[in-house]
This record gives C-alpha cells, sequence and structure tokens, in this order.
C-alpha cells in the first residue's frame, strides 16, 4: 500500500493510505514528526511525497532508510515533458497544483551556483499560495497525476519510468550521505608533484608560470602571452604567419611550433588547478569524503549531474586520491557497450540483438560479421550510426549496417527524421524530448532558408540529437533501473556497502572486502534484470566488466 505523507510547519507530519486511483483510503493521521511516521510504518510499500531531496535528506539524518518513494515533483517534470510542448516548465508542486487549478504557474526554485555547498544556499521548497495546505496540494497533486498516467501513450511503461526516476532520487541521496572515499593527502601530494608548490595570495602555481615562460618565449624575446586567454593565443600565432579559429586542442596539434608543447601542457593544468586545485580540494573533501549533490535527470536525456563538486568529471590523475578505507574495497563496475546494446533491445532488430546476446566485445562480434574481422571499423560504423556522424568511415560503412540492421538503422533514421520535423521523440520508456518552442516555418524565415524543414541546419542537428537522444536516453532509463535493482539486492543481503558513484555507464560501492564479490554478482544480476524488466524478453545481454580495487585508477 502507499501512503502520502507531508511535513507540518510545526516539525510534525501528516498522512494518509492512498488507493490505486491516488486517493485517500483512510483518515488523515498526524505524528509527531516526519521520521516517527515513517519509521513506526515498515510495512507502507512505498511513500508519496513532495520532493525526496529535501524530505530524505532528513529522514537519512534520523536514522531512518526508506525502500520505495514516489517523488511528485521529478514525476511531474517527467509528465510535464510528455505534454505536446510542455517539456522543461516549473515542476514543483506548488506549480503543479496551480496548474491543477488553472491558476499562474510560479517559476521553479533557482539553480544553486555550481561552486556553492548545499547547506549554504538553501532557499526551500516553492511556496504555495497563502492557505494552501501543503497536504492537501500534495493529495491533489498525487492523485492527478495517477490520472495522467494513465492517460499517456504506454501507461505501463511511464510508471516504470515514474518508479525508476524516484528510485533514482534515493540512490542519489544515499550516495550524497555516504560520500566518495578520499584521500585528501594523497590529492595534495598529486598537486605538488604536477603544479608545483602552492604561492601564497592566489598566484599560480611555480610550474605553471614556468609553462607560461615558455610560451612567451617561444614567440620571440620580449614578447608577452597569457596562455590562459584564448584571444593572446591567437593574435601571438597571427603575428608569426599562423591562423587559427580557436584554441581547441586539436587543432593546436595541427602546428609545428615550438608554443604548442608547452602551451598544452599548461592548458591540461589549468583545468586541474581551476576545477580541482587545492582551493576545491578545502572545499568538497571533508572527513575523509567528497559529498556532491547528484541531480537524477538532469540533462534532458535523464542522464545524471551534479550542483557542483565536479564529480562527474574527475580526472584520471586525481581518481588516484580515491582509496577505499582500510579493510574495505571499491567495486568499479563499467556497463559494456551499453548504448549499443540498448539499440539492439529498443529497435527489437533480430541480427543485432543476436550479436548483442553472445559474446562479452559486442564491436568484436559485429566486426567478424559484417566488416572483415575489424573492429575498429565495427565501432565507427556502430557509433556513427547513433551519434549521426555522416562523413569519413561512418558515412562508407553505413551501407553495410544498413543492409545488415535495417530495423536498428531504421529506428534512429526515424527518430532523426522526428526531430527534424519538430516532433516528439521518446525514450523506449517515455521521457521526452519535446519539439523546438519556434514552429519549422518560423525558424526557417529566420535563418532565411526556403528548401523546407529539413534545410534548416538548426533543424538537422536537431535530427541528430533526437538519433541520439532515444537511445542515450533509453540508456539512462535503463540504468535507474540497474541502481534500484542493486540497492535492493544489497539491503536485502544485509551488505554493509554503499553505493558510492554514479555516471552514465559506471557504478562504484565501497565495501568491506569480503562483501566484494557478492556485491559484483549483485551488480551483473541487477543488469540482467534490468534488460528484461525495461525492454522485455529479448537475447540482449548488458555485461559489465567489474574491477575489486583499493584505489580508482588502478581499475583502468
Amino acid at each position: 500500500m502507499r501512503w502520502a505523507v507531508a511535513e507540518t510547519g510545526e516539525g510534525g507530519a501528516r498522512l494518509c493510505p492512498l488507493d490505486q486511483d491516488g486517493r485517500p483510503a483512510g483518515p488523515v493521521l498526524h505524528e509527531s514528526s516526519l521520521a516517527a511516521a515513517v519509521r513506526s510504518r515498515p510495512e507502507v510499500d512505498r511513500w508519496v511525497w513532495r520532493s525526496t531531496a529535501e524530505i530524505y535528506r532528513h529522514l537519512l539524518a534520523a536514522g531512518v532508510r526508506v525502500d520505495r518513494c514516489y517523488d511528485v515533483e521529478a514525476a511531474e517534470a517527467l509528465l510535464i515533458g510528455h505534454e505536446e510542448g510542455q517539456s522543461g516548465q516549473a515542476h514543483s508542486l506548488a506549480a503543479s497544483w496551480a496548474r491543477l487549478h488553472n491558476l499562474p504557474v510560479p517559476p521553479d526554485a533557482p539553480t544553486r551556483p555550481a561552486e556553492t555547498q548545499p547547506s549554504l544556499f538553501d532557499s526551500g521548497p516553492v511556496p504555495l499560495p497563502p492557505g494552501t495546505d501543503e497536504f492537501t496540494a500534495l493529495l491533489e497533486v498525487y492523485a492527478g497525476q495517477v490520472a495522467r498516467t494513465a492517460e499517456t501513450e504506454c501507461p505501463e511503461r511511464m510508471r516504470l519510468l515514474l518508479a525508476a526516476e524516484s528510485a533514482g532520487m534515493l540512490v542519489a541521496t544515499e550516495m550524497s550521505r555516504a560520500g566518495i572515499p578520499w584521500r585528501a593527502d594523497v590529492h595534495r601530494e598529486l598537486l605538488d608533484v604536477l603544479l608545483g608548490e602552492r604561492i601564497p595570495g592566489g598566484m599560480l602555481p611555480r610550474r605553471m608560470v614556468e609553462l607560461a615562460d615558455e610560451v612567451s618565449r617561444a614567440f620571440g624575446e620580449g614578447v608577452r602571452v597569457r596562455p590562459d586567454l584564448p584571444n593572446d593565443i591567437i593574435r601571438a600565432f597571427a603575428r608569426v604567419g599562423i591562423s587559427l579559429s580557436s584554441t581547441r586542442k586539436w587543432e593546436l596539434q595541427e602546428i609545428d611550433h615550438p608554443a604548442v608543447a608547452p602551451l598544452l601542457a599548461y592548458k591540461s593544468l589549468y583545468r586541474l588547478y581551476t576545477a580541482h586545485g587545492w582551493s576545491w580540494l578545502e572545499q568538497w573533501v571533508h572527513d575523509g569524503r567528497l559529498r556532491p549533490e547528484y541531480v537524477p535527470g538532469g540533462t534532458i536525456t535523464g542522464r545524471w549531474t551534479t550542483n557542483g563538486g565536479g564529480a562527474l568529471q574527475i580526472p584520471k590523475v586525481i581518481r588516484q586520491a580515491i582509496r577505499a578505507d582500510p579493510g574495505w574495497r571499491l567495486v568499479v563496475a563499467d556497463a559494456d557497450q551499453m548504448e549499443p546494446r540498448v539499440l539492439a533491445a529498443i529497435s527489437r532488430d533480430p541480427g543485432l540483438m543476436e550479436v548483442a546476446g553472445r559474446g562479452d566485445d559486442l564491436y568484436a562480434d559485429l566486426a567478424i560479421r559484417a566488416f572483415d574481422g575489424d573492429r575498429a571499423q565495427a565501432k565507427v560504423a556502430l557509433l556513427g550510426a547513433i551519434y549521426g556522424q555522416t562523413s569519413g568511415d561512418a558515412l562508407t560503412h553505413m551501407a553495410e549496417l544498413r543492409r545488415r540492421y535495417p530495423a536498428a538503422v531504421a529506428y534512429v533514421d526515424d527518430a532523426a527524421s522526428a526531430g527534424e520535423e519538430g516532433r516528439l521523440v521518446r525514450t523506449w520508456l517515455g521521457r521526452t524530448c519535446s519539439p523546438p518552442p519556434e514552429s519549422s516555418d518560423q525558424a526557417d524565415q529566420e535563418q532565411g532558408y526556403s528548401g523546407g524543414y529539413g534545410s534548416n541546419p538548426a533543424a538537422r542537428a536537431r535530427g541528430r540529437f533526437t538519433r541520439n537522444f532515444v537511445v542515450q536516453g533509453s540508456a539512462a532509463d535503463w540504468t535507474l533501473l540497474v541502481l534500484a535493482g542493486l540497492r535492493h539486492a544489497m539491503t536485502r543481503a544485509g551488505l554493509r556497502g554503499e553505493l558510492a558513484f554514479f555516471q552514465h555507464d559506471e557504478v562504484i560501492v565501497h565495501c568491506p572486502a569480503e562483501e566484494a564479490e557478492t556485491v559484483a554478482a549483485a551488480i551483473a544480476t541487477a543488469a540482467e534484470t534490468a534488460g528484461r524488466i525495461a525492454f522485455g524478453s529479448t537475447p540482449v545481454r548488458f555485461p559489465f566488466t567489474t574491477a575489486v580495487v583499493d584505489c580508482y585508477a588502478d581499475a583502468k
């Protein structure tokens, strides 16, 4: 049975059971606190509440853990996106209630600056109109969402997506609380070796100063160039007869000039210094843990982001600082060729499903069948189909891919066409990429095109995005089910291990050494189970490459 729960302004909680339509199935009860309300009802199958990020954080602080929840605000974001032209609208409880009553919709709370710690910038929930009871609003909005879900194109898949997104919210909150084990002393040693000693007063470290001087000397005596200023670099090269359109790495590497090597080295260290240097370490790592705030569904495809901390862009060299506690291990698991396998499952292409169901290396198997054993060509062709590459090797091999796997290529081609035409595009479970805000005719007129919507470069770019969206987004939905299954399995087995990190196709569990093999097996089982739950019965396998290590850097 599901129960709705909300905190009261006096620190207590109101709650009641719900029927299958989301309506109250019993009296509204009052408890002294949210923690007391949840702790005293272990039989509740799923708690319905406003926002996991807000409510569950308080429950965990009180030592209360829940198995399942329904996050009304997360659900609203998915449902409003599913409706024609509604993606990106405000999705707070207050906004949902306002839409339900045809009232002006308040905007969502501003996003916290990326460099700011959560406790320093908590603005609280968007307030409901004066005199509106939050618990009553919660019940009304939830019942409305139940009805709206039943009206979607595929209600069962949408219900699964809403449950998976809510499960992801639980995982994200628990991971933020647990944190990533981080050795600050190792991190400092790495910075000292790579950057040189830290200079007081905010001055650049020694090694960066040396590289900046090398760059300047390469352009001649008396010349002073700031390597961190792109316009400075472009002007300096122009003075020696070299034209640059940017200072991107690939463009600099094509130049034969003595400034290139120190410039590339400087750029690499500059990224490290600004993104994960001493200031970052002091701000984000405390008590042996990095605790970023994860944001499930932070991108339109459903991939996660973080509010600060840069946890999803940790440089390889800094991963040496991520080390298990004494007696514990890191179980690091990478999904193997995840997106091509997902394409096989959602397209139902018989040939590609057969390949994705055999062996651990999908590209190698595909190469033997279609590309004379050339794994690199097979990988380029398949990823080219997903990402919309239309030149070079990707285009050369596309014809062979179309011949052997017509349903798979047609699936992404159809998604690209829908995107170019401004139509809705959905993942397998129903996460939606809504059409652009402008009509196609208006966009063409503004851009000066007259050959139909497909002649607009913006439309073609959108088509490339939606081609990838149906695969990448479906993969993101699948990984939510993997996380939910793994979390449930670890709890059921009574393990002490904790989910410590997740990004796109990689998950890390921090656990006692004796639990590592059990955790690795649970990850494999969760992946295969998620495949069946998400995509039904197919021959497609979803293997993970798993390493049990003391240090994250050793897993690669």
